[in-house]
């Protein structure tokens, strides 16, 4: 990477952090958009070349059951979205 890419991504995600939070949530942000994000909308656009409907959302409500569980800053982890779309007996093996 070049010093120009690294301070661009680096102005991008963290640079006008003014705590140590918003300097975490900025890495988390730059790391989801590599390693998920991008990968996402590559797909995505694959789909939609070939002539499909494509539809792409973020998930950020935080299940009622998080409180106590995961830390306060994480809104909706991967796969939360599957009991509010199913429900939950689908999670609990009801189904």
């Amino acid at each position: 990477l070049t010093s120009d890419v690294v301070d661009r991504v680096y102005n991008e995600y963290i640079g006008n952090a003014e705590n140590r939070a918003q300097v975490r949530d900025g890495l988390l942000d730059a790391l989801g958009d590599s390693l998920i994000v991008s990968s996402a909308v590559e797909v995505a656009r694959y789909h939609r070349d070939a002539g499909n409907p494509v539809y792409f959302y973020e998930f950020q409500h935080r299940p009622s059951w998080a409180a106590g569980v995961v830390p306060e800053f994480i809104k909706a982890d991967h796969t939360d979205e599957i009991a509010f779309v199913f429900g939950k007996p689908f999670l609990a093996g009801d189904v």
